[in-house]
């Protein structure tokens, strides 16, 4: 790899770390191409990317960034998963980590919030942004439903009273 491109490199991983929302830093030694392949469709229909890297150029692109506390966990073979999602780039990884042993989340980063691997596997169990925007849109309509049913019973009621004594004169 040539000067140029290392410097390109370095600035596009300078620009993830300061502009995602989280990070996951995994081993993926001994994953075959075919595993990898799958887990950058997963993480790509999650809304997220997965970058293999020099640790090297990682590490010089984690200086002046907010995720620089990751540094320490460049060591050996290892990748990027992120997101700008804070759930789904954890939530893909620790799903593909329990279908395969050989890859193991180390830790990651949320903003100037370094992770551990624990933080990631609790970060991956909240709901993502889309159901968290669909309950609220629940708790939201809900008021409006009682409302409307609550306005419409005494209504309702009445009816019911007339029908029976309709069918009570009727028999």
């Amino acid at each position: 790899m040539e000067r140029a491109e290392k410097r390109e490199v370095v600035s596009a991983l300078h620009d993830v770390f300061a502009k995602t929302g989280v990070v996951v830093v995994a081993h993926y030694a001994g994953l075959s191409v075919a595993d990898m392949t799958k887990l950058r469709s997963d993480m790509r229909d999650a809304g997220g990317r997965v970058k293999v890297a020099k640790n090297k150029l990682v590490k010089l692109a984690l200086d002046g960034t907010d995720a620089k506390g990751i540094s320490d966990l460049m060591t050996g073979p290892t990748c990027l998963a992120y997101s700008d999602d804070p759930v789904s780039a954890p939530k893909v990884a620790v799903k593909f980590a329990k279908g395969n042993e050989k890859f193991v989340i180390l830790g990651g980063a949320m903003g100037a919030t370094v992770l551990d691997a624990q933080a990631v596997n609790s970060l991956a169990e909240l709901p993502s942004l889309d159901e968290l925007r669909g309950k609220l849109i629940g708790l939201i309509q809900a008021p409006a439903s009682k409302i409307a049913r609550t306005v419409n019973e005494p209504g309702a009621q009445l009816a019911r009273i007339f029908a029976a004594y309709g069918a009570k004169e009727a028999a």
